[in-house]
C-alpha cells in the first residue's frame, strides 16, 4: 500500500510546521551589520588614501606597496590564459612528433 501526500506550502509555513525557529530577523541584522562594514571599509579602497597611510613610512612603504601592486598584477596575469604555448629549452632536441606540429 502507497501513500502519497502533496503539501502545498512557503518555506516559512513549512518552517512553521516543522518546528524550525523563524531567523528571518537574524538574517535581516547580519545583512544589514555587513552592509554597514562594507560601507564603512569603501574608503579603505581609495588609491589616496593608502598612499596617506603608507606615506609616513617614506621610501620603505613605497616599496612595499610597488611589491603588493606587483605581486598582486602577477598573480593576475598568472590566472589569465594567453592560449600561446609556452617555449621550449632551447637545449632539449625536439621529438618527431614535436617537428611535424610545426610542419
Amino acid at each position: 500500500m502507497k501513500i502519497k501526500v502533496e503539501v502545498d506550502l512557503t518555506p516559512i509555513e513549512a518552517r512553521r510546521l516543522l518546528g524550525l525557529p523563524d531567523v528571518e530577523p537574524l538574517q535581516e541584522a547580519m545583512m544589514n551589520g555587513l552592509m554597514e562594514q562594507m560601507q564603512s571599509a569603501r574608503g579603505m579602497l581609495d588609491p589616496e588614501a593608502i598612499i596617506r597611510m603608507w606615506g609616513p613610512m617614506g621610501a620603505q612603504g613605497l616599496e612595499q606597496l610597488q611589491k603588493v601592486l606587483w605581486s598582486a598584477a602577477k598573480t593576475a596575469m598568472d590566472t589569465v590564459d594567453t592560449g600561446k604555448k609556452k617555449p621550449r629549452p632551447a637545449s632539449r632536441k625536439k621529438t618527431k612528433q614535436e617537428e611535424d606540429e610545426v610542419d
